[in-house]
């Protein structure tokens, strides 16, 4: 059987680089509004489970040709609060991995408009003697882990989620204080 050697390419297994570069295109047509948040979900998944480069193609075909320019994504994050208050709101990309921290002080982190880069999310949120408000858009999966000294850890969300993923963990420390996982404003 004779084979060209663009057909070899298409069936050449993907490396793991290959797959985050992938992941960083779908992320950026994501936050461009090229894709919903769902068809992001669903083409996350579809590469993650890819195993050859026509598969990886086929995921990225209806996105303007061009590779996009690579984002920026941190493995993970930091994010401290101090005797003060701190957001992150609006359009952001938010790392697998984001630790937060409030000492005294209040911290909100607005994930309604942002994009998760990752199908699984993990946000260590420790709060001591301060508060950790997550606020998530409907239909992601959140898990509630962890635990709270004379301080309470919650989740005002309803209803079950519309897929298994995206997903976000939460594990908590809090001593004299809260961390809360709510809808947006107005939603809960």
């Amino acid at each position: 059987m004779n084979i060209h050697d663009e057909s070899k390419g298409l069936d050449r297994r993907v490396s793991d680089l290959e797959r985050d570069q992938a992941l960083t295109i779908l992320a950026e047509a994501a936050a461009d509004g090229r894709l919903t948040l769902e068809e992001h979900a669903e083409r996350v998944a579809a590469a993650y489970s890819a195993r050859t480069r026509g598969e990886l193609d086929a995921l990225l075909a209806d996105l303007d040709g061009a590779p996009a320019r690579a984002l920026d994504i941190p493995a993970a994050t930091d994010l401290r609060v101090v005797l003060g208050n701190d957001s992150r709101k609006g359009r952001w990309v938010v790392p697998r991995h984001l630790r937060a921290s409030a000492v005294l002080g209040d911290c909100h982190l607005e994930l309604q408009d942002a994009l998760l880069s990752s199908e699984r999310t993990v946000i260590e949120a420790t709060a001591i003697l301060g508060s950790i408000t997550i606020y998530v858009p409907d239909g992601v999966n959140v898990v509630l882990t962890g635990t709270a000294v004379l301080g309470a850890k919650s989740s005002q969300l309803s209803g079950a989620p519309r897929s298994t993923t995206p997903m976000i963990e939460v594990r908590c420390t809090v001593m004299l204080g809260s961390v809360t996982v709510r809808p947006p404003d107005g939603k809960g």
